[in-house]
């Protein structure tokens, strides 16, 4: 007897494999493997988290509106067109849920994060990964990869796993020259990390356009990755599809107190921004002196690439630092095998890491 059949196309996704978070054997590990924020959540998102316990028998409010307001008014924007989700991840797989379907093609870069992929060959569309340049996206591959199927481009902004970024020229010459009825998907993740006087995450885009999104998340620098919290800034057509086909009640109470109460913490969110920019550049120079590339970074991660040769290449490397009680992540699955991707942590982790690959250099 054969059971039920699913749509064609859906047993050929592999499953996203998160980042390991365990060693057999190790009671006490430095995770590194899941760019989550080195200095956790704010003190502030801790109480707010815990005081939602005595309520948590209540549905939360649908369209997480105090949520959408404090987020408008952290960053400037209209809250109206504030669109929040259980984690970025859920709204970059509703608006290919929303914008594509089969016969359509998703058009992505290809070293980017892999949940655009997942997200385009979940509703049955082709997903074409753009070759890039220093593994960047390339905005004139991109452009050439257009076809009248073409539907929504994603590009990750810093890109997660190579920590590399596309400066606003950049990107504004790529949304200039896309058919109008090609919606860009801007992920910008990390942007609280990046620095650069030429860097973007979008929002100008999205208000001069109807074409433009930008997704955010609280799992990074807010430290938020157990609650699950994104939200996506949107032209209010955009905005008006994402309520329509999301679940009545995808953000949890305790999720939106926890957001509100991080994004009005600036004090910590200036500390966790600090933290980083002190040992993003100590540990590229460090694991760079040891003899292995680092890709410069301006997220809260590096991609290093280690030899392909037996004994040193970065399956070696990982077992390792495995040894030494550190979780890289290993970014195979991003067409990678010769580099690991290794998170900016605590300072004492930090130099246990450097230890740790600098008796792996010899």
């Amino acid at each position: 007897m054969s059971g039920p059949t699913p749509r064609p196309g859906i047993l050929d996704i592999a499953p996203y494999i998160p980042g390991d978070s365990s060693i057999p054997g190790r009671a006490r590990v430095i995770k590194l493997s899941s760019n989550e924020g080195a200095l956790g959540p704010s003190p502030a998102a801790m109480r707010a988290l815990a005081e939602t316990a005595a309520d948590i028998h209540r549905y939360p409010d649908g369209g997480a509106v105090a949520l959408c307001e404090a987020i408008g008014a952290a960053h400037g924007l209209d809250p109206a067109r504030i669109v929040c989700g259980a984690g970025s991840d859920e709204l970059i797989s509703l608006l290919a849920r929303g914008y594509a379907g089969p016969g359509d093609q998703v058009l992505t870069h290809a070293h980017a994060f892999v949940m655009y992929r997942l997200a385009g060959l979940s509703v049955g569309a082709e997903v074409v990964e753009v070759p890039e340049r220093a593994l960047t996206a390339d905005v004139d591959a991109l452009l050439a990869a257009v076809t009248p199927r073409t539907r929504i481009v994603y590009i990750a902004n810093p890109n997660n796993p190579t920590g590399t970024y596309m400066p606003q020229e950049k990107i504004e010459r790529l949304r200039g020259a896309l058919p109008e009825d090609v919606l860009l998907v801007i992920d910008s993740a990390y942007a609280e990390y990046v620095t650069r006087n030429d860097y973007s995450a979008g929002e100008s885009l999205v208000e001069r356009g109807r074409n433009t999104v930008m997704t955010r998340t609280f799992s990074k620098i807010y430290g938020l990755g157990g609650v699950r919290l994104g939200w996506a800034y949107c032209p209010e057509p955009v905005a008006a599809v994402l309520h329509r086909i999301r679940s009545p009640f995808n953000v949890s109470a305790p999720a939106q107190a926890a957001g509100i109460a991080a994004v009005e913490d600036t004090d910590f969110l200036a500390r966790s921004r600090d933290h980083n920019a002190a040992w993003l550049p100590w540990i590229s120079e460090r694991i760079a002196a040891a003899g292995f590339p680092v890709t410069p970074s301006v997220g809260n991660f590096v991609l290093v690439e280690f030899p392909a040769e037996e004994g040193r290449n970065a399956e070696a490397a990982l077992a390792h630092l495995a040894r030494h009680g550190v979780i890289p992540r290993a970014v195979a699955g991003n067409r990678l095998p010769d580099h690991l991707r290794i998170t900016v942590g605590l300072e004492d982790e930090m130099r246990a890491l450097v230890e740790a690959i600098e008796a792996f250099a010899g």
